[in-house]
C-alpha cells in the first residue's frame, strides 16, 4: 500500500488542490489527514468539501476541538482565536457534524495516525514530551509507526529498544528500518513552519518501508491575500511567506 499523509491544511484551499493535484498522478491507494484540515486559513469550507468529495479520511486536530467543544478556544491564543470565530461563521452544518464525527486517532494498515502524540492526543506537541514519557509512549505503542502533525514541521523520532533519536526530516527519500518503531512528523500542507513556504506531505509504501517527503511550491500570495480580505490576522498571511526569498535564490 501507498499512502499519502497530510497533516495541518488550515483552511489553505491552493495548497491542498496543488497538493491533490500531485498526489492524483501518484496513483496512491489512499490519503490521509492528521486534522487542523481548518483555521488560520480563509477557505476552510471549501478543504472540507474536497475532503469530502474524494472521501480523504482525517482525525481530529485541535482546531477541530474548537468546533466539536466551543471551550476548547479558550487554549488558543487570542489571534488564533479570532481566526478561529472567522472560520467558525464559515463553516456549514454539514461541515459541522462531519467534524463532530472525526476520531481522535486511526489505525489502518498497521500505522497510527493522530494529530499531536500518540496514542490519541490532539493538543500536546511533540516536542513537549520529555525523553523518558516518550520511550514509555513508543514501549507501550502497538503499531511500529505512529503519524502525527501538530507542529508544522518535519521531523521523525526512532527508538530501537535502547537508544532514541530525534532527527529533522528533509523532502526526499528516507528507509524506515523494520526494528524500529517510528512517531513521524508529517509537518504541514497549509501553514509550514520549517523556514520554507511550500506544501509538505508525506507518502509512505507499507511494502518496502521507504517514506519519501514531498515539498510543493503554489500560490501562497494568493492565499495570503484572501486571508486578510477575509479578516483573518495579517500574521497568518505573512506566516506563509516565510523563506520564498531564500527558495528563489536557491
Amino acid at each position: 500500500m501507498k499512502i499519502a499523509v497530510l497533516s495541518d491544511i488550515h483552511g489553505n484551499l491552493e495548497a491542498l488542490q496543488t497538493v491533490l493535484g500531485i498526489i492524483h498522478n501518484l496513483h496512491l491507494d489512499e490519503v490521509i489527514c492528521l486534522g487542523d484540515n481548518i483555521g488560520y486559513g480563509p477557505d476552510s469550507q471549501a478543504v472540507m468539501d474536497l475532503l469530502t468529495k474524494y472521501e480523504i479520511a482525517s482525525v481530529l486536530g485541535n482546531h477541530e476541538m474548537a468546533v466539536k467543544n466551543r471551550a476548547s478556544l479558550e487554549w488558543f491564543n487570542p489571534m488564533a482565536q479570532k481566526a478561529l470565530k472567522i472560520t467558525l461563521s464559515q463553516l456549514s452544518g454539514p461541515a459541522v457534524a462531519k467534524i463532530g464525527q472525526l476520531p481522535f486517532s486511526l489505525v489502518k494498515y498497521g500505522l497510527r495516525f493522530v494529530h499531536g502524540v500518540p496514542p490519541a492526543n490532539v493538543f500536546l506537541y511533540l516536542f513537549q514530551v520529555p525523553e523518558k514519557k516518550l520511550i514509555q509512549k513508543l514501549d507501550r505503542l502497538k503499531e511500529q509507526i505512529c503519524f502525527v502533525g501538530h507542529t508544522h514541521d518535519l521531523g521523525i523520532v526512532s527508538w530501537d529498544g535502547t537508544c532514541l533519536t530525534r532527527d529533522k526530516l528533509v523532502p526526499g527519500i528516507c528507509q524506515l528500518d523494520e526494528k524500529k518503531k517510528y512517531i513521524i512528523n508529517a509537518g504541514s500542507v497549509g501553514q509550514p513552519r520549517d523556514g520554507t513556504p511550500e506544501a509538505k506531505f508525506l507518502v509512505y509504501d507499507t511494502q518496502t518501508r521507504q517514506l519519501a517527503v514531498r515539498a510543493v511550491g503554489y500560490s501562497f500570495a494568493e492565499t495570503g491575500r484572501k486571508i486578510i480580505a477575509a479578516g483573518i490576522p495579517k500574521m497568518y498571511a505573512e506566516k506563509l511567506a516565510v523563506g520564498a526569498d531564500t527558495v528563489k535564490k536557491g
